[in-house]
């Protein structure tokens, strides 16, 4: 089964967040080994970047709601983490939590003849989380990359994930499953 590795909202506006900061080095490390491996089995990988624009034409409702943008386009709240090994890979960007959601990915996976994802970054309950469901309204199948996903509410990413293991059939790997899977 072909699989591509999408590593999601790794840049620094969504690090600025107490409970991820504390857990940048780990999830940037477990990435970085991700990707590499992907690299070197000749994976897909596409970096996915959330970002907005500052006249409010982006902004998700919650947004709205709080007059408050983030990761506006241009800044270096929107750049990826400086440490998370990106050279030379695709990007795309994001303006809501599902990757699939305004953008070309599903074009981008169907050229590719991707059929399972393995989904990485933040959060899991909110961006990987919609991108997992979308994916599988999709017909893609979906692995999560758990030593590389971060959440800033750890309670309400095991319960969004709870969901979609059981319902959606979708997996939750360790590093080392994760790794084997992206070499074949």
């Amino acid at each position: 089964m072909k699989t591509a590795l999408l590593v999601i909202d790794m840049e620094n506006a969504f690090f600025e967040n107490g409970a991820l900061a504390a857990d940048r080095d780990r999830l940037v490390g477990a990435c970085n080994q991700l990707i590499a491996a992907a690299r070197e089995s000749g994976s897909r990988i596409l970096l996915l970047r959330t970002e907005h624009e500052r006249d409010c034409s982006t902004w998700t409702l919650s947004m709205l709601d709080d007059e408050q943008g983030f990761a506006f386009c241009g800044t270096e709240q929107a750049d990826l983490l400086p440490e998370l090994d990106s050279a030379g890979l695709p990007q795309l960007v994001k303006r809501r939590d599902s990757a699939f959601w305004g953008t070309d990915l599903l074009q981008r996976l169907r050229i590719w003849d991707i059929e399972q994802l393995l989904l990485a970054g933040v959060s899991t309950h909110l961006c990987l989380a919609q991108t997992a469901s979308d994916a599988y309204a999709h017909n893609f199948r979906v692995a999560f990359a758990g030593d590389a996903m971060g959440a800033e509410t750890p309670d309400r990413a095991d319960a969004m994930l709870e969901v979609l293991l059981k319902e959606y059939r979708q997996t939750k790997l360790s590093q080392e499953e994760a790794l084997a899977l992206l070499q074949g």
